[in-house]
């Protein structure tokens, strides 16, 4: 099959994308391509009830980002919100360290209503993205409960935010327990996009509670070694360090080298090629015996116009890899 190039919009482009780094990949590629011919397909693992609302970071922080509307410091939220109900909580003595401001409270209790009223999470975030004007799909990797827990060495067994926000992601990971995600079902729409997709990204997401939850889910992992159409990974990993995140303490925890051929490690199964960074280049003959195709460029995003040429660096490898 023949991808997508940086000059044409033929076929759709399907990434597998969580948070900050997928939101901010996903933001290259709607430079670069229709952005209607794009589905992200998003962790649903971090999702939680905070202060009575269903939170779901990851489809909160695709959503705001490609909407003009996220945080551009913390790369989370929305930018300019103010924090007047956590902390009205906390003056009554609630735990608030989930820090939610208040037009994202309203998102999250504005899908929490609908939810009550039997709207499906897949309905209710199509309905939101195109509230903010965007023609890029995202898809919830489930509908069903799918809580990614931490296990640490001293015997707790931690929900993923608890690990991240609360707990400041310790080092002391002993296992990341996905067994919710492993006995839900695809979200509406997902095993289809990959099916007719004629190019799959795996976003610069963190390996393990990012992009690992939406491996887990029973056939999407199946249907990417079946896809005809070329898939590239971007590694999350950048000279022995995450870009952003604790991947680093979670690929340890579960026993993967914390580096661009670790994370390839994880995804040879289905990956065609893989991009890494330039300061990663050295690693790309031990990635290449994999059976994998390498670019090597600068995948820091630090500005949109990064994060362009980075998404035209994933088709060009995607249309060595066809």
């Amino acid at each position: 099959m023949n991808p997508p190039s940086a000059h044409s919009t033929d076929g759709s482009i399907v990434a597998l994308a969580g948070g900050v780094g997928a939101a901010r990949m996903l933001l290259g590629f709607v430079q670069v391509v229709d952005p209607a011919s794009i589905t992200a397909i998003v962790n649903t693992g971090d999702d939680r009830e905070f202060y009575g609302v269903h939170v779901s970071p990851d489809l909160d922080i695709v959503t705001y980002t490609l909407a003009g509307r996220v945080d551009p410091e913390k790369g989370f939220g929305i930018a300019g919100d103010t924090f007047s109900i956590v902390d009205s909580l906390a003056e009554r003595g609630h735990e608030t360290w989930f820090r939610l401001g208040d037009r994202d409270f309203a998102q999250c209790l504005h899908r929490t209503l609908r939810l009550r009223a039997g709207d499906g999470l897949a309905q209710i975030t199509d309905d939101t993205r195109r509230a903010h004007g965007l023609a890029t799909r995202v898809l919830p990797m489930s509908e069903d409960p799918c809580a990614t827990f931490v296990e640490l060495d001293d015997g707790r067994v931690i929900h993923f935010e608890e690990y991240l926000v609360r707990e400041r992601s310790p080092d002391n990971v002993k296992s990341v327990d996905l067994r919710a995600a492993a006995g839900a079902r695809p979200g509406p729409g997902v095993l289809e996009a990959i099916a007719s997709a004629r190019c799959i990204v795996i976003c610069p997401s963190n390996p393990v509670v990012s992009i690992g939850p939406i491996l887990e889910i029973p056939g999407i992992r199946q249907a990417l070694c079946n896809s005809p159409a070329p898939v590239v990974a971007v590694s999350p990993i950048v000279g022995g360090a995450p870009i952003k995140g604790p991947a680093d303490r979670l690929l340890r925890g579960t026993g993967s080298e914390v580096s661009a051929r670790g994370v390839a490690e994880r995804y040879r199964d289905f990956v065609d090629g893989m991009v890494i960074d330039q300061r990663d280049a050295g690693l790309a003959n031990d990635i290449e015996a994999m059976g994998l195709r390498v670019l090597a460029t600068d995948t820091l995003m630090t500005r949109p116009e990064v994060s362009a040429r980075l998404a035209e660096s994933v088709l060009q490898l995607a249309q060595g890899s066809a």
